[in-house]
């Protein structure tokens, strides 16, 4: 199975909310376009930060078809999780329909999942696929965590291409013998992708394929500089730059990092200030103004 998608940068943008409550189309399109642009290997449609738990089965649909539409030839990723598999079928469905080259599911759940109930779900939805599937370990979110032997079950099955993985360790050689255990136990063509934008460059250093970027769905142009220096092998430069943007890592793990990216968009005038769904609020105050700050000192503000 090639997997030519599922290496690189993937940049998840947000789905901003109109006033009314509506998917703000025109804001969603723009933020496609600048991933395009950018030069991004693939653009991660309704992932956490384009919050697709919020949005219903036709929301989801709509803004499939928007991010295919404006991706300019990018490869397109839509997320596809939902509390009942029945509702997964549909969305993957619909992700199709709209012309996506894969999807991403995490182990959603209101109860509970055991592990041989998160088995069950990939088993069931990749067997009615027709595009590559990107296993999601989000425990924060889901407070599900794989084990290897889960990682290695549902890795053999029918199109899965790629597990996205919740970080690698701080240490060097700790990280590399991290991702080392997962090509053991994953298929040759399983690409391993790192999320949690702390740890992107220690991911990729450590020889993670891809990296599933938070930040990138905004601000592509620096989180790229990082993904092209440790593709090239320029570990030092990778992590200097990775480095440079720790005050705004700092800001995803105090606020979280889906409010701060909104705050970012709303401060590059590229979406309304306020954006979430609600019951999500954004950030105000002076805690908006730690973001203004961090993206001058950055220089990220242009």
């Amino acid at each position: 199975m090639e997997t030519p998608v599922f290496t690189g940068l993937s940049a998840f943008p947000l789905t901003p909310i109109a006033a009314d409550g509506d998917i703000d189309e025109e804001a969603f399109a723009r933020l496609v376009r600048r991933l395009a642009a950018a030069g991004v290997d693939s653009i991660g449609a309704l992932g956490s930060t384009g919050s697709y738990a919020y949005l219903t089965l036709p929301e989801r649909a709509r803004a499939a078809r928007i991010a295919v539409e404006h991706a300019d030839g990018v490869p397109v990723v839509v997320g596809i999780g939902a509390l009942r598999t029945r509702d997964v079928l549909a969305a993957a469905e619909d992700a199709q329909h709209a012309g996506a080259a894969g999807v991403l599911l995490a182990p959603v759940s209101y109860q509970p999942l055991t592990g041989d109930e998160v088995f069950g779900l990939y088993e069931d939805v990749t067997a009615h696929l027709s595009v590559p599937l990107v296993v999601y370990d989000n425990p924060r979110t889901t407070r599900f965590t794989f084990t290897d032997e889960l990682y290695a079950r549902v890795g053999r099955l029918p199109r899965v291409a790629s597990v996205k993985i919740p970080g690698v360790p701080a240490d060097p050689a700790a990280a590399l013998a991290r991702v080392a255990r997962l090509r053991e136990i994953l298929p040759p063509h399983v690409t391993v992708g790192v999320s949690g934008d702390a740890s992107g460059a220690a991911g990729l250093i450590a020889g993670c394929d891809a990296w599933y970027s938070v930040t990138a769905g905004t601000l592509p142009g620096p989180v790229l500089a990082i993904t092209r220096a440790a593709q090239a092998g320029r570990a030092g430069r990778a992590q200097e730059e990775s480095e440079r943007l720790r005050p705004l890592w700092e800001l995803f793990a105090r606020h979280g990092s889906l409010r701060v990216i909104a705050a970012v968009a709303a401060e590059l005038g590229l979406t309304p200030h306020d954006s979430l769904p609600r019951p999500l609020r954004g950030l105000s105050g002076d805690d908006h103004g730690q973001v203004a700050d961090v993206l001058r000192r950055l220089r990220l503000d242009a």
